[in-house]
């Protein structure tokens, strides 16, 4: 005889509370956030007439024993958002009236049926009857075929140091030596999700903490805020000023646009410019204009590997600007880190990337000359100092670190039959 098997139930689901109807957004995402204890969740996602789904270290989980949330769920959660949505704390650009969250939910709810998206930060949600607080969120509501839905990623203040994130040592001194550097253009690269923000938070941080600089950064939206002060370095227990001043500037709450952000950077006498995305070409030409004036800019770009990182940028000119622009990067360009996040056999996500340093006269004349041929500058990144990706891959897979197929699936040279 055979009894058909129920599936097994979660222990933490019990103890857990669950989506209630007429829950208020505030419950709701207080709810949704004991549920993430504990599961390194980094994405909520919510959707209406569905259970939420969290990203983690192990991929997409469904938390269906929360139960289902309606249209009216998602809009009560997304005007709790609304509420908590990040001011800049300064008391200009705005008025009490219009700082109400009435009149906050309002204008976003106009502002939300004109675009049909709305992205902003909110800050942190308290969970567990008011004794915990999330990080601050990274916010995106949208439409779809199954109403409005929300994309809530969660931030944190606290940076890692480079070393934590999985580069090797012999790399984490080249991006900080480069970020040293008096002026030039540095670019971090790779999917969303790949970690491009906490690689650059983590050279900012370090960086604001070893120079005086100025750094003004353009973000949306600001994902790390950096904290004023530091460890002393000569007294341990007791805290200093940073030797650096960061100026952190987030589109739509500090300057109306990304456009204007760029247009203006250049005048609040940065020493290092970071710019949070390169876009279209007149990001990327405010990156070269700003590295040729003497600032060191830093800036991401959503390619794989430093070949497809020249192609993206060619793509934003015309052909008759090929030449010009692969002659400033030739001078330019410090280096270009591209990375991603895979999933390990030990469950928790591994790094692996590509490093590119414009260190010699081969790579600037493989960059120079790239329309000829991108053979000349995959052979750069082969030689010493330079990482490709295919070699990183193939070092976590020596080291146990991800399967056969993960590897298969992920490297770029698909010919190469090169003994791993």
């Amino acid at each position: 005889m055979s009894a058909t098997q129920q599936p097994p139930v979660l222990p933490e689901a019990s103890q857990l509370r669950v989506f209630q109807p007429g829950m208020s957004g505030e419950d709701l995402l207080a709810i949704s956030l004991e549920a993430c204890e504990g599961r390194g969740v980094s994405d909520i996602q919510f959707r209406a007439k569905r259970p939420i789904y969290v990203e983690t270290n192990h991929g997409m989980e469904c938390l269906d024993f929360l139960g289902f949330l309606s249209d009216c769920d998602l809009l009560e959660i997304y005007k709790e958002l609304v509420r908590r949505q990040e001011e800049s704390g300064h008391g200009f650009g705005g008025n009490d009236h219009a700082s109400r969250p009435d009149n906050k939910i309002a204008r976003a709810l106009q502002r939300f049926q004109e675009t049909r998206v709305d992205d902003f930060s909110a800050d942190g949600v308290q969970y567990a009857n008011g004794s915990k607080v999330s990080g601050r969120l990274r916010i995106q509501a949208h439409l779809s075929a199954s109403g409005l839905g929300i994309t809530c990623r969660i931030l944190s203040d606290k940076i890692p140091p480079l070393d934590v994130l999985g580069i090797d040592p012999d790399t984490s001194a080249s991006l900080r030596q480069a970020v040293c550097r008096r002026a030039g253009l540095c670019l971090v690269t790779g999917p969303t999700g790949s970690g491009k923000s906490t690689t650059l938070a983590s050279l900012m941080d370090w960086l604001r903490q070893s120079s005086p600089k100025h750094i003004v950064t353009i973000e949306d939206p600001v994902e790390y805020r950096y904290q004023a002060d530091m460890e002393h370095p000569n007294y341990p227990g007791h805290r200093a000023m940073s030797p650096t001043i960061i100026t952190q500037q987030e589109v739509g709450r500090d300057v109306t646009s990304y456009r204007q952000g760029l247009k203006d950077v250049l005048r609040k006498a940065p020493h290092i410019i970071l710019l949070g995305e390169i876009r279209d070409r007149d990001a990327m030409d405010t990156c070269l204009e700003a590295a040729q004036t003497g600032h060191l800019v830093l800036s991401t770009l959503h390619t794989t590997g430093a070949v497809k990182t020249m192609g993206r940028i060619l793509e934003m000119y015309p052909h008759e600007k090929f030449h010009s622009v692969l002659s400033r990067l030739s001078e330019m360009l410090i280096f270009i880190h591209s990375q991603g996040l895979l999933k390990g056999l030990n469950g928790k996500r591994v790094l692996t990337y590509e490093f590119l340093q414009n260190n010699n006269d081969a790579v600037a004349s493989a960059i120079a000359n790239y329309t000829s041929g991108a053979n000349s500058l995959e052979d750069v990144i082969r030689r010493a100092g330079n990482i490709s990706w295919d070699d990183s891959l193939g070092n976590l897979l020596r080291r146990g670190a991800i399967d056969e197929q993960t590897y298969e699936s992920t490297r770029m040279n698909r010919n190469d039959e090169d003994e791993i």
